[in-house]
């Protein structure tokens, strides 16, 4: 292949095969071609966006040993990091989202564990969501739904969710990757936008694996998709695996972004970085409380971004930040 038939290709608008994905994931990190592809990439996320990257931000209501045991997460069980269960009052959770609000954050994130009431997510949520602008964006990231229950996060005033297929789901998790797919679909059909992610991304995920990957969440037309290397979890069996570099995960993002059709304008990397911007990245997170990357249980004294480290890393990167609401979750209005 060369790769100025492959670049010149997805220029005009055609979709990338897996093998050419495959061969964009296999060439070295170092190499002429390489950056080439991140150009590319960089010029494409800059076309689609309007030139403006985005910040959003998340925090969690509850921290809690989790059963689902994803072994590349800080809450599993099994990694034994957390032993006691906490949660934020109504009260802290709404002044975490006005403070983001605050800050510019593009969209307001609100995660929980799998096993926090969903009843509870609805009634705190609803009042975050009364508490905030009505233009701000507000986005659950939640465990597998059924139609009948993303229909109750859209009418608490939610205007998408994060959901990933995550690499080797059901063997490095106890999820199902078909309940995970059918829980898209679900948010899909209830009027909610999902962004999406290839992640975690270990040393061991071959190129074969992650193009497979790429080609899922453009499956699907996302808010965005992009990719996020796994953070080791120190102590756990995972971390023996290893984490690939920065650079790598540059890589990774470019051709993902080059993966994905024209309609899906956001293209995300975590944890935020002016390689992930250059390459095409415009997306990233702040972060506060708890964190499945982070072994504190506020991710704000530990690996956690705010909204402002954010906006500067882009600047760094030479790109503007969106100011007002997500466009990336708004592509309908």
């Amino acid at each position: 292949m060369r790769i100025e038939e492959i670049l010149k290709k997805r220029r005009s608008g055609e979709s990338l095969s897996r093998a050419e994905l495959v061969y964009l994931l296999g060439l070295p990190t170092d190499a002429l071609e390489t950056y080439m592809v991140m150009a590319e990439a960089n010029r494409l996320s800059t076309k689609l966006s309007g030139g403006k990257a985005e910040v959003h931000a998340q925090y969690a209501l509850n921290l809690a040993p989790c059963s689902c045991d994803c072994l590349f997460c800080s809450f599993a069980k099994i990694n034994d990091i957390f032993h006691e269960a906490t949660e934020l009052t109504v009260e802290q959770a709404v002044a975490h989202a006005r403070r983001f609000e605050a800050d510019g954050a593009n969209a307001v994130f609100i995660m929980s564990t799998a096993g926090y009431p969903f009843e509870r997510f609805i009634e705190v949520g609803g009042e975050i969501r009364r508490n905030l602008h009505p233009g701000t964006t507000l986005i659950a990231n939640v465990g597998d739904q059924s139609v009948k229950r993303a229909r109750m996060l859209r009418d608490a005033g939610f205007t998408g969710v994060y959901h990933a297929l995550r690499l080797r789901e059901g063997t490095d998790s106890t999820l199902s990757p078909e309940k995970r797919k059918e829980s898209i679909r679900n948010f899909q059909e209830a009027g909610l936008e999902v962004g999406t992610c290839v992640e975690p991304v270990g040393p061991e995920h071959t190129n074969e694996e992650l193009a497979e990957m790429i080609e899922f969440t453009a499956s699907f037309n996302p808010a965005y998709s992009g990719a996020a290397r796994r953070i080791p979890i120190p102590g756990t069996a995972m971390a023996k695996r290893g984490i690939i570099s920065e650079l790598r995960m540059a890589q990774i993002v470019a051709v993902t972004r080059l993966g994905m059709p024209d309609s899906v304008t956001g293209n995300c990397t975590h944890e935020p970085c002016t390689l992930g911007a250059i390459a095409g990245g415009n997306l990233f997170w702040a972060e506060v409380g708890a964190n499945p990357r982070d072994v504190e249980e506020k991710t704000e004294e530990g690996r956690g971004e705010t909204v402002n480290s954010c906006r500067a890393i882009f600047h760094e990167s030479d790109l503007d930040v969106l100011d007002g609401p997500s466009r990336f979750y708004n592509r309908k209005r």
